[in-house]
């Protein structure tokens, strides 16, 4: 993969530089220490190239176009990522490369309150219910496939290196997550499956995935499978790792996580019944409730208990509202 910027609407008119000599030609240097590109002077939109075998996957492609297409791609209930372009590879028939927005890791910088957390968990849960309601199993929807937007950042973020501004030279700048709530992506359709909306129980051989530790493949990893429960476990074990194993505060959510990581798949609430029951969830914070603290393991200090509070205190003056009370009205647009 590789980052550049460009906008999407005319990064197809431009075409690959034939006098292109690589920079690492004739030195010491590996390419991967390299950083080769151009900035094409149009709307300035970061986004990430990645290069896809469509031989051996080929749903990314249509299944990206499906969200990224109109009426889906205004609905804002999707958190697909959107596909902006799709470029031919001019040698290789099977290779082609689609251009997207520049995500970063969801989990980076931590999370600060009960608010930022329930907006997170809310977007996630809106997510996946707006997949599975339009017939589509991501197959694959653990941590490292869920990123965010650049909201909450002052500086943009180096693509090798996030904590890292753009040119290097310091450490990326950025707001809480409550000033600026980020948007929450899925990403990476390699393996996901569009079924037909008259198979309400679509059977499916098992497809291993980032995360290994899904019960029914353990089982027997080659009886089919239908994918929507086992999506349902991705997600809580997402959660779970994310927000369970890492922060203080979270048991609000054990209950709801545990039913989604039934060990029986047919025992999993399917991710209507998730959403309905978050809502419920979320309705018991008040206010203040929704602006405390949560601390991350690694970040248990006074100094960040203070920070915490200075933040907290600018959000009551500024009358700034939790970042889940944004999202919230956002997704009942």
């Amino acid at each position: 993969m590789a980052s550049t910027s460009g906008a999407h609407s005319h990064l197809s008119e431009y075409e690959i530089c034939p006098d292109w000599v690589p920079s690492w030609t004739n030195t010491n240097k590996s390419d991967i220490d390299c950083e080769d590109g151009v900035r094409l002077p149009v709307d300035g939109a970061r986004v990430l190239l990645k290069c896809i075998d469509v031989s051996r996957h080929p749903y990314e492609i249509e299944i990206g176009r499906y969200f990224s297409s109109s009426p889906l791609s205004q609905d804002p209930a999707n958190h697909c990522v959107p596909i902006y372009d799709i470029l031919q590879v001019p040698t290789d028939n099977n290779l082609v490369i689609i251009v997207m927005p520049l995500l970063r890791d969801a989990t980076d910088p931590y999370f600060d309150t009960i608010g930022e957390v329930i907006d997170c968990v809310q977007q996630l849960f809106e997510g996946l219910r707006f997949m599975h309601r339009h017939h589509i199993a991501h197959r694959d929807c653990m941590q490292l496939n869920i990123l965010m937007d650049g909201n909450m950042f002052i500086d943009p973020w180096h693509a090798s290196d996030q904590y890292m501004s753009e040119d290097f030279k310091r450490a990326a700048r950025h707001r809480t997550r409550t000033r600026s709530p980020p948007r929450y992506y899925y990403i990476d359709f390699g393996i996901s499956h569009k079924y037909e909306a008259s198979n309400i129980n679509p059977l499916k051989e098992p497809i291993f995935g980032g995360d290994k530790e899904v019960p029914e493949f353990k089982e027997d990893n080659y009886q089919p499978r239908n994918p929507f429960p086992t999506d349902v476990w991705y997600l809580g074990h997402a959660i779970q790792k994310t927000f369970l194993h890492r922060y203080s505060g979270m048991e609000f959510l054990s209950g709801l996580v545990s039913d989604m990581m039934h060990s029986d798949p047919a025992q999993r609430p399917n991710m209507d019944e998730v959403f309905s029951r978050f809502q419920v969830l979320r309705q018991d914070f008040s206010n203040w409730k929704l602006r405390s603290q949560v601390a991350h393991d690694e970040k248990r200090s006074l100094f960040n208990f203070l920070a915490h509070w200075a933040h907290r205190i600018q959000y009551i003056v500024h009358r700034i509202p939790n970042a889940c009370i944004v999202v919230i009205e956002w997704s009942s647009l």
